[in-house]
């Protein structure tokens, strides 16, 4: 059962979405140092989606049908504006600290809003009959290690981005990619 609910969190909460994309492409855009905060934000508010799913927090509130589409709007155009700061992003070898990569708060504001968060950790958590105290603490694991392979995986194309032509092209292909993904995840 444990297994189960391990390689059902890799396959669910780790496939493509707005959060991974995003760092992802955060990592690879400013380098594994410089978005070590933007990846804990990430993970800190992914986990407070979790407990949100959990503790019924979210049921409550999308109960209330003028807030539902609220919510998806602002989670809408937060996630633009992200995709906006990674497809601006400079060249590595061009940063010279005065732009800023996206920051903690930046993080948790993007998992909070992901909408693929709270369907992707619905999904896994009522599909499991462990406990759910066992349930929150495996999948809060999972959440910590999915977003650090994602974070190294955008590291490793760092080196692209010190060309500015490559910079540029893989910049935009990855804000793309978040958008895309959002909005299948909407879907």
């Amino acid at each position: 059962m444990l297994l189960s609910l391990i390689v059902a969190s890799l396959l669910v909460m780790g496939s493509p979405g707005p959060s991974t994309i995003s760092v992802t492409a955060v990592g690879a855009a400013f380098g594994l140092r410089r978005s070590i905060a933007y990846m804990s934000g990430l993970v800190a508010g992914t986990i407070a989606v979790l407990l949100a799913v959990a503790t019924g927090v979210v049921a409550v509130l999308l109960a209330e049908p003028r807030l539902a589409p609220v919510l998806l709007v602002a989670s809408a155009v937060y996630i633009l504006y992200l995709a906006f700061r990674i497809a601006t992003a400079p060249p590595l070898s061009k940063h010279d600290g005065s732009i800023a990569a996206p920051s903690f708060t930046g993080g948790v504001l993007l998992a909070i809003a992901n909408p693929k968060a709270y369907v992707a950790i619905a999904a896994v958590f009522a599909g499991s009959p462990l406990g759910p105290v066992l349930k929150i603490a495996v999948l809060g694991g999972m959440v910590v290690l999915i977003h650090l392979v994602w974070l190294l995986a955008g590291a490793a194309f760092s080196r692209l981005f010190h060309d500015p032509v490559w910079s540029r092209r893989v910049n935009i292909a990855f804000a793309a990619a978040l958008v895309a993904t959002t909005v299948y995840a909407i879907m």
